[in-house]
């Protein structure tokens, strides 16, 4: 690579920007994070702490302002900002990264797949979930071929958070693009099509449970895929007794997997990869189970490594493609298709039918 760090610009420094985006950003060779826009006080002191070379701009106009400067813009902002700051950023002539989900619909992730297409310029979304640790085992038991043909994908993620927090997240304001069908749904449904592909019919429920809450906290999608698997996915935050994080029913075998990837958690307590320890590693007690007929709570079956997750690997393939054309890690396109399910399980829980696709 280039010994000159391509100059990241990044808009945002909430939970996504602070703990997700800079870090890695921070941490992956031939980047480097050269501004922060946020607008609050609080969080401008807070990105030059924990990062003191940053520059700090109030505005994402006062960042485009220097795109001859910059090399690559990250928006890591409030859902409803993602499109017209992407706009903005290609227009300024600069690749750019966004966080998930891309677009309140599939037309405008396809409208800006198609903008960045006509000026040769990077436009990814961030899926971090793809380099979950359970995500990438799973990915290496099915091209190994251990749990045969697949019949059954079940995916959960689940919380318990029964009082609301407020926030744009939590807004019933459709334009804001809240509610957890288009947040953590966005993430089991990119799962679901990268390990089984296209899908043919969709059926959703999306309800609102806690008092207070104005747009959906417990949702579940049912897909069925071209190839005849069927997913059945859960994103909650009304969950008292948590579900395994995936259940795969195979004609050979079945992997059940409990816990989630512990590198959010790792980002939160301000570890960063590279820092000497290992990076997305999980003790042998969080390891899934392989088996067939028994029950994996008895110790049944053969528990199954972990593989290490890799958040760093996407922030690194960013950088691959800029500077050697390497393929985007995510492209908008992909992101496209997800949002064609999304609208289809809102459809499918507004009016209560089955949407085919």
């Amino acid at each position: 690579m280039s010994a000159t760090p391509l100059r990241v610009g990044l808009v945002g420094y909430g939970l996504a920007g602070s703990v997700f985006h800079a870090p890695l950003i921070a941490t992956t060779e031939g980047l480097a994070l050269d501004t922060v826009v946020t607008s609050n006080p609080e969080r401008q002191k807070q990105a030059t702490a924990e990062h003191p070379d940053v520059r700090v701009a109030a505005t994402p106009e006062d960042l485009l302002a220097r795109a001859a400067d910059l090399d690559l813009v990250v928006i890591a902002s409030p859902n409803k900002t993602h499109v017209p700051l992407a706009t903005a950023a290609l227009k300024a002539g600069l690749p750019v990264v966004v966080d998930k989900p891309i677009a309140g619909t599939a037309a405008e992730a396809r409208d800006l797949a198609a903008l960045a297409q006509e000026r040769g310029l990077l436009l990814s979304v961030f899926q971090n979930r793809r380099w979950d640790n359970d995500f990438l085992t799973l990915r290496q038991l099915l091209a190994k071929g251990e749990l045969g043909d697949v019949w059954r994908f079940e995916s959960r993620f689940e919380r318990w958070r029964p009082q609301t927090k407020g926030g744009w997240r939590e807004s019933g304001d459709p334009a804001e693009i809240g509610g957890l069908l288009y947040d953590l749904g966005s993430h089991v449904v990119d799962q679901a099509l990268v390990l089984f592909g296209p899908v043919t019919q969709v059926y959703a429920e999306a309800a609102v449970r806690r008092a207070g809450a104005e747009t959906d906290d417990d949702t579940f999608i049912a897909l069925t895929h071209a190839n005849g698997v069927r997913s059945h996915l859960y994103a909650s935050a009304t969950t008292a007794q948590l579900g395994p994080r995936f259940r795969v029913l195979g004609s050979k075998a079945g992997y059940v997997k409990y816990g989630l990837d512990p590198q959010e958690a790792a980002l939160r307590e301000g570890q960063r990869p590279g820092a000497g320890a290992e990076w997305g590693t999980e003790p042998e007690s969080m390891w899934g189970r392989v088996g067939a007929g028994e029950s994996p709570l008895t110790g049944g079956g053969r528990a199954e490594p972990t593989l290490p997750g890799d958040y760093p690997a996407y922030y690194a393939a960013v950088a691959e493609a800029l500077l050697a054309g390497g393929p985007n890690p995510v492209s908008a396109l992909e992101a496209a298709a997800a949002l064609d399910v999304l609208e289809a399980a809102r459809r499918s829980a507004h009016d209560g039918v089955a949407v085919t696709l």
